[in-house]
């Protein structure tokens, strides 16, 4: 399954999306709690640092497949938005990165 996905363009940005999804989570719940409650903000700067580089990856796969797939421009916005919002990237997979079989 996994290699299936990464045989194509649009299986690869699903593969970020999931990962760019699950950066922004743990930052979410376990290092801004770390960070704030717990002043421990050492996992804070590790996984910041990482949530912004797949970030900027996801951003630009997003860019890259809606050129070469002729993609809408309200599915460009909602793939865009979904970065931005917890849990948006997992739905966007669902709803918008699967390909028509």
């Amino acid at each position: 399954m996994l290699l299936d996905l990464l045989k194509t363009s649009l299986g690869r940005l699903r593969i970020l999306a999931f990962v760019e999804g699950v950066s922004f989570l743990i930052i979410l719940f376990v290092t801004m709690p770390l960070k704030y409650a717990f002043q421990y903000p050492q996992p804070n700067k590790f996984f910041g640092m990482a949530h912004g580089v797949l970030f900027v990856l996801y951003v630009l796969a997003v860019v890259q497949i809606a050129f070469m797939q002729n993609w809408q421009y309200n599915k460009i916005f909602l793939a865009l938005f979904a970065s931005i919002i917890p849990f948006g990237t997992f739905w966007a997979d669902q709803k918008l990165f699967k390909e028509n079989k």
